[in-house]
């Protein structure tokens, strides 16, 4: 069980963050790895590949998760 000092520090984290992994986005969006796969190679944000690691911007990102919200 997480305490919320330990969620705070994670957040502050994801804050700080320049880039997300297909991992992190699979969970902040609550979807399988091999969907949010999907979604990087779907451009809709901007995806850099680093050796054989997928990394997304999270500003790109954000800004595309901003605009899809109702």
């Amino acid at each position: 069980m997480m305490s919320a000092a330990n969620t705070t520090v994670q957040q502050d984290q994801l804050n700080n963050k320049r880039t997300y992994s297909v991992r992190e986005i699979a969970e902040i969006l609550q979807i399988s790895r091999s969907r949010a796969y999907e979604l990087c190679r779907e451009n809709l944000f901007n995806v850099i590949k680093v050796g054989k690691s997928v990394r997304v911007s999270k500003r790109s990102f954000d800004e595309w998760l901003d605009r899809c919200e109702i």
